[in-house]
């Protein structure tokens, strides 16, 4: 009887306390503001925000043929101010990576684009000047170097089909979540020279017991904390893994929202962002299975609230694929496929 009375106390405590956590969103209707005259976008790849509260989308420019009959593509990458009006753009499909996916932007301002159609990465100015780019175009980290080879995972100088990166602000450093073909986490430093690399194709076994290094599918998204870890999304598995710089793996965060068997084809780890408090109380985890944002305790991993559904009205996601914050801790959600859209949700709690 004392355990169960225990055990309750101990439940409504903790209910307590992720109620008192919890944070509250509000949609904001009026972000972004209206394109230029005739401009629409495609499919987006991802949201990411600078340090002047700047938020870049890459837009893969796939508008249909009865869409250009009356509209213009807007160009690749578009750069908008807080309040959601156009600052800056830049970039076609013969310049950025193919089938343009993730963006990062580093501690020098400068803009990282990955794209899981190809076997580069690139980094830009925000005026569309392209710095560096690490792999060349149409070559893929394959046996005959195709996008139909045999993956070969182990690639100094190509990708294949990356989906997303993060630069260490502490050295420049950039990691590379690689990505739709290769299961590997690939480390350069700030001029493109290979460093050092982990991951690998999960078993079942491993899938199922959460093995650290060890991807069920897709390498989708990657992030660093300011505590200098390592957070890499496997999709399909269900998780975030965390590591340490070298690649040594730290824990697993659970997601475990989708099928009861993994991996899950379309998973439920889709991107991840923190809260920009210090600490980094939150973690913010788009999860485009469920079509809902998920607010987890940073350091315990624990589902504190979650908002969204499928749809297509305001507040509703389709497809629902990137996550970024901004400097006062407003998240910005960039939607793929038939969503097309990014939608600002305005911290009030």
């Amino acid at each position: 009887m004392r355990n169960a009375v225990m055990f309750l106390l101990v439940a409504c405590l903790t209910g307590s306390v992720a109620a008192q956590d919890a944070q509250k969103f509000e949609i904001d209707p009026f972000w972004p503001k209206p394109l230029p005259d005739k401009w629409i976008i495609g499919r987006t790849g991802s949201i990411c925000a600078d340090a002047h509260d700047h938020l870049v989308v890459t837009n893969r420019r796939d508008i249909t043929a009865e869409e250009a009959e009356t509209s213009l593509q807007a160009p690749s990458v578009l750069i908008f101010d807080r309040a959601g009006t156009l600052v800056h753009s830049f970039g076609d499909t013969d310049t950025v990576p193919g089938v343009i996916h993730g963006c990062f932007v580093d501690h020098e301002n400068n803009i990282w684009l990955t794209g899981n159609g190809d076997g580069i990465v690139q980094k830009w100015t925000h005026d569309g000047k392209m710095l560096l780019q690490i792999g060349k175009r149409g070559v893929f980290d394959t046996a005959d170097g195709t996008a139909k080879g045999q993956l070969k995972n182990s690639g100094r100088t190509q990708f294949f089909n990356p989906a997303g990166l993060v630069v260490d602000p502490s050295n420049g450093d950039v990691y590379v979540a690689d990505g739709y073909g290769n299961r590997r986490v690939a480390v350069f430093d700030r001029n493109g020279q290979f460093l050092r690399q982990w991951g690998k194709q999960a078993t079942q076994q491993e899938i199922e017991t959460g093995t650290g290094g060890a991807f069920a599918q897709v390498v989708h998204c990657i992030a660093i904390s300011r505590a200098g870890l390592i957070y890499v999304c496997d999709r399909q598995g269900q998780r975030v893994q965390v590591f340490e710089k070298s690649g040594r793996f730290v824990r697993n965060i659970w997601v475990k929202t989708g099928t009861p068997v993994l991996p899950d084809p379309r998973g439920t780890v889709w991107w991840i962002a923190f809260s920009p408090d210090p600490e980094q109380r939150f973690m913010y985890v788009m999860n485009g299975r469920n079509e809902q944002l998920h607010v987890l305790d940073h350091a315990s991993g624990a589902l504190l609230s979650s908002f969204g559904r499928p749809g297509h009205w305001l507040g509703n996601f389709t497809h629902g694929h990137a996550v970024a914050v901004d400097s006062s801790g407003n998240l910005y959600i960039a939607e793929t496929d038939t969503g097309r859209r990014m939608q600002k949700f305005a911290l009030v709690k």
